[in-house]
């Protein structure tokens, strides 16, 4: 909060133009993205909590799930690292991560619908494991939206809702 609040005084008291006002934007966006990010680690830490405590850990495979997770770290450390460097040579990577994490999300959901169908005890827990790998993908495409931040701050170019190859032509 009291970044987002540093940046307003900025904007405010110094009127910043060109390369300093897309730098502010990009930090207020991070911040939101970042915020948004630490309430989905809280639905995790939540429902992981619920699980454990009833006892059901047991029911679902949890490998897509392991794999998702390993992704979406790996796509929110490298656009941190291309944050602090600004440097857009790895901004493309995450944009192809978020894809393969959409994709695994979808096969997790398939694979959880027909558990539930098998078995329909599982239900609840089959839910709740799908909330989470909902809440993954989400801190997935907050990942990628920092990553574009970074190509608007060094480029000045707007990747967002644009494909993967569009994203990697301007950031050449």
């Amino acid at each position: 909060m009291q970044v987002d609040e540093d940046c307003s005084h900025i904007i405010a008291r110094r009127q910043p133009a060109a390369g300093d006002l897309r730098m502010i934007m990009m930090i207020v966006k991070t911040i939101t993205d970042l915020e948004r990010i630490g309430d989905e680690a809280t639905k995790i830490a939540r429902v992981a909590q619920k699980i454990y405590e009833s006892d059901r850990m047991f029911t679902p495979r949890f490998a897509e799930i392991k794999a998702m997770v390993s992704l979406v770290r790996e796509m929110l450390r490298t656009s941190l690292d291309a944050f602090a460097r600004l440097d857009v040579s790895k901004t493309v990577e995450v944009a192809r991560q978020d894809e393969q994490v959409d994709e695994q999300f979808r096969v997790a959901m398939r694979q959880l619908i027909t558990f539930m169908l098998e078995d329909p005890r599982t239900i609840s827990m089959s839910l709740e494991v799908l909330f989470v790998a909902k809440a993954i993908e989400r801190i997935g495409d907050h990942s990628k939206n920092i990553a574009e931040y970074v190509v608007y701050m060094v480029k000045g170019k707007d990747v967002r809702h644009t494909t993967v190859e569009e994203m990697e032509r301007e950031t050449l």
